[in-house]
């Protein structure tokens, strides 16, 4: 186990290093800053002093060696814009996009899994057609279409819930959290249903695909022969027998609706990391640009490792066969 443990470790640094080279190079390539931090007005002579002070005179080899070895100390810079480093800032921006991402990701597995695998136990059932149906829906609308859709009936024609922005946030830890105020809970509920329909409907026929699967096995066969109650058989047999994928398209999920939830974001002013790295795009501010996409990367390798551990703890067969 420890020998696999380093095998992974030793192709994390490997794929770390690729992506810090491709998105270095790519956001190189995304326009000229200075052009957006100083005024077109002023003289030559500044501007050139500009380009020096922020390095952009070397050349392209010498600026990514000078960005990985910050990278290695923990040091991802300072934002053109924001005048801070820029680990402060995606972190002071971190607990409003986490908050609204576990409300999404836990709320389609609590939901879809129940409802995927009685899809699966009862396929015939008019039930199970409507909660096909629904998934369907999930998966065909666009996530934007949903968020406007949401703003204009619960907040505009019903004036039920807020259209945008955080509301009220207590802080827990020197961290500003907004699930912790009714207000709060109220401004996230919209973004957070935005987030969690297309999760809901991948839960929901994950959920279903196995459990129709698994009801045509010996095992349920046995469990039935045994005397064991259909709850019984769902709960303990195949609940654990579907885990494992149910597990890893949660991980990944939860890593992709993390990085990813800028459309969400935008349609509803959360004021989360996906808006900041939206703005950081439009005033072209390098250093938060990389940052997020290597913390993004860094999520990832994170998650699919984490995911691999909890393999082998969810099938004996896997601990088995890393011990040998």
């Amino acid at each position: 186990m420890l020998a696999y443990v380093i095998e992974r470790l030793v192709q994390a640094a490997v794929v770390i290093f690729i992506i810090s080279v491709l998105v270095f190079v790519g956001v190189f390539a995304v326009g000229n800053p200075i052009d957006v931090m100083i005024s077109p007005d002023v003289t030559q002579e500044i501007r050139q002093q500009t380009i020096q002070a922020y390095g952009f005179d070397q050349p392209l080899w010498q600026q990514y060696l000078t960005f990985a070895g910050k990278l290695v100390t923990g040091d991802f810079g300072r934002s053109f814009v924001y005048n801070m480093p820029v680990l402060d800032l995606i972190l002071s921006r971190l607990p409003a996009t986490l908050e609204i991402t576990l409300a999404a990701v836990l709320g389609a597995a609590l939901i879809g899994i129940p409802l995927g695998m009685y899809a699966g136990y009862a396929p015939d059932s008019l039930a199970s057609k409507v909660i096909m149906g629904l998934s369907v829906l999930g998966f065909s609308v666009p996530t934007f279409w949903i968020g406007l859709i949401l703003i204009f009936t619960f907040a505009v024609n019903l004036g039920l819930l807020p259209a945008g922005g955080r509301g009220d946030t207590v802080a827990v830890l020197g961290v500003e959290w907004s699930v912790f105020t009714l207000n709060g809970l109220k401004h996230m509920l919209l973004p957070s249903i935005n987030l969690a329909l297309f999760k809901l409907a991948l839960m929901i026929r994950l959920a279903r695909a196995g459990t129709r699967e698994v009801m045509l096995t010996d095992t349920v066969r046995f469990a039935r022969a045994a005397g064991e109650s259909e709850w019984t058989i769902l709960r303990h047999h195949v609940l654990r027998l579907i885990a494992i994928p149910l597990v890893t398209v949660f991980g990944l999920e939860f890593g992709s609706t993390l990085a990813f939830a800028v459309v969400t974001e935008t349609i509803f002013s959360w004021p989360g990391v996906g808006k900041l790295i939206i703005d950081s795009i439009s005033t072209l501010d390098r250093p938060v640009m990389v940052a997020y996409l290597m913390l993004v990367a860094l999520l990832f390798i994170a998650i699919n490792f984490t995911v691999d551990i909890a393999y082998a703890a969810l099938d004996p067969r896997l601990r088995a066969r890393k011990a040998a």
